[in-house]
């Protein structure tokens, strides 16, 4: 347990940090937009019916 310190001669800590940054940012992107790909959980869809917004651009009549 003591000797856990040596992982950092085998790797550089800014390229971890920065590679560990780069996969937690596209692991969000990801589960976000699996999320909005479902019915239940599409924030968007769900805050037009709310509210009553057109849901897409093509909903939207121009007189």
């Amino acid at each position: 347990m003591s000797k856990f310190y040596k992982i950092w001669l085998v790797f550089d800590p800014r390229r971890v940090f920065v590679a560990q940054g780069v996969f937690l940012f596209l692991l969000a992107a990801m589960i976000h937009l699996v999320l909005l790909s479902t019915e239940r959980y599409n924030w968007f869809e769900n805050a037009a019916i709310k509210y009553g917004e057109p849901a897409t651009p093509d909903a939207i009549v121009v007189e």
